[in-house]
């Protein structure tokens, strides 16, 4: 596992944590969503670089 593969998975499961606040908050949906969004390709990303 690199550096940058470190980071992004970190980063995702840090918008995971974003999105259950934001849903407890009733935060607009289209905001959810793009958060979701954005979780999704940052931990993508970083399950694609893992050098195993």
């Amino acid at each position: 596992m690199n550096g940058l593969s470190t980071v992004l998975i970190v980063v995702g499961l840090f918008f995971v944590g974003g999105i259950i606040s934001f849903v407890k908050q009733k935060m607009p949906t289209g905001l959810v969503v793009l958060l979701a969004v954005g979780a999704a390709l940052c931990i993508g990303t970083g399950l694609l670089y893992l050098e195993v």
